[in-house]
């Protein structure tokens, strides 16, 4: 199912969901990612890690790019891989407190 052809197919999602959405879309998106207080290479770091725990190939692919744009490393992007495992690990086992009677 995962075929970065796929995204091609955005801008007709877009001109059918109507009143300029995907557009606005896109503004947003230009919007929270510009340079600000956080650094772009950490914005793209942040993708990276909420794309490993919501498993989105496509942003995978994307925000990793971008990420190396910024200037990120391997060593970075490594660690933002045990962040978001961690993260997921922590919801499991914090979660397992609902298992114990009181």
């Amino acid at each position: 199912m995962y075929d970065m052809k796929n995204m091609a197919k955005l801008g007709q999602l877009g001109k059918n969901a109507g009143n300029d959405i995907w557009k606005k879309f896109g503004a947003l998106n230009e919007a929270v990612m510009a340079d600000g207080v956080i650094p772009v290479k950490y914005k793209e770091l942040i993708a990276v890690a909420v794309a490993l725990t919501t498993q989105c190939s496509y942003c995978l692919e994307i925000h990793k790019g971008k990420a190396r744009q910024a200037g990120a490393s391997d060593e970075e992007l490594a660690q933002t891989v045990f962040i978001a495992a961690m993260l997921r690990a922590g919801g499991a086992v914090t979660h397992g407190s609902h298992l114990i009677d009181d």
